[in-house]
């Protein structure tokens, strides 16, 4: 891995990303672009395909979702998940279970930085957690 920055990218922001879910697909696209151009590297676990694949299934048909996923797995890096980050999780006191597993798994994978939309929902993290819109405007600056 090269010393680009590594950020971690919520399925909620994922799925802004892959159906172009207004108002917030702009800034979603937005960090996919810096992926993309090799200013950061995202990062998602292999929990938010299957999620994602439920989502997507629902709103556009099983093929369309593979499709989609097809895509993403392309252009991000994908984070295993282990018994340990399953344990942390369980263990965190996160009001949300898979927030607390997406959180120990870029936390294990080193990553610092998590970008969401629900900010709140990661409360109890001690890594860096940002909207799309305040990541962006980091980004912009660097």
């Amino acid at each position: 891995m090269t010393g680009m920055e590594q950020v971690f990218i919520d399925t909620d922001v994922v799925i802004d990303f892959l159906t172009e879910r207004k108002p917030f697909s702009e800034d979603a696209a937005r960090i996919f672009t810096y992926s993309e151009k090799g200013h950061i590297r995202a990062m998602v676990s292999a929990l938010s395909f299957s999620h994602i694949f439920y989502i997507i299934r629902k709103l556009e048909g099983g093929e369309k979702a593979i499709a989609l996923l097809d895509k993403l797995e392309k252009i991000v890096a994908i984070l295993p998940l282990d018994e340990q980050i399953i344990k942390q999780a369980l263990s965190s006191g996160f009001p949300d279970f898979e927030d607390a597993i997406q959180n120990f798994c870029a936390k294990a994978a080193g990553v610092r930085t998590i970008v969401t939309r629900d900010i709140s929902d990661y409360a109890k993290s001690d890594l860096a957690i940002h909207t799309p819109e305040s990541y962006l405007l980091i980004l912009k600056f660097k």
